[in-house]
């Protein structure tokens, strides 16, 4: 159980490789929102409910194949930002395309590099996750990016909380087509 426990908080956390500075250049960069203008598809996610305002942020996209959700590598796109003060963080994804995608977020808290039980995750669609469930499935995080304008999404941060994995407290979202919760 104690290794099943890790392999899927290392999923749900998305601690899925090392945690250092991006670049710029290339499919894994900073968090730029200037990429996420009208006339360019991208996705524009709106994340809430952080346990601290320290770490790194990481939002990873995956593609509409369900088979590539969360496997190591698989990602199309991945932005890492410093964690702030604001009580929601704004994360730019940009694709290259319209189409399909699921999108991942996860909150190092301790800056480390490495999943911990400190470590939060959160996903399109807010689906629920338990200890027992923490890789939701592909078709409960899937969201649909236009080609002429971004993709507005909120993302509820999920933290292991003594036997469970929740949000740390009620967040009354807006009712949006596709949120799970």
């Amino acid at each position: 159980m104690i290794k099943r426990f890790h392999a899927v908080t290392l999923l749900a956390a998305m601690a899925i490789g090392s945690v250092g500075v991006a670049q710029a250049e290339g499919p894994e960069g900073r968090n730029d929102l200037s990429a996420c203008v009208a006339g360019r598809p991208s996705i524009l996610a709106q994340v809430h409910g952080f346990k601290s305002d320290v770490g790194i942020v990481r939002g990873q996209v995956y593609s509409g194949v369900a088979a590539d959700f969360l496997e190591k590598g698989k990602w199309l796109r991945r932005v890492e930002a410093p964690r702030t003060r604001e009580a929601v963080m704004t994360i730019c994804l940009p694709v290259s395309s319209p189409g399909n995608y699921a999108i991942a977020i996860r909150h190092d808290a301790n800056d480390n590099g490495k999943s911990d039980w400190n470590d939060g995750g959160g996903f399109s669609r807010n689906p629920r996750l338990s200890l027992l469930n923490l890789k939701p499935a592909h078709s409960d995080v899937v969201v649909t990016v236009p080609s002429n304008n971004p993709l507005k999404i909120d993302i509820v941060m999920q933290y292991r909380r003594g036997l469970t994995i929740a949000p740390l407290a009620p967040l009354s979202l807006p009712v949006v087509p596709g949120n799970k919760r």
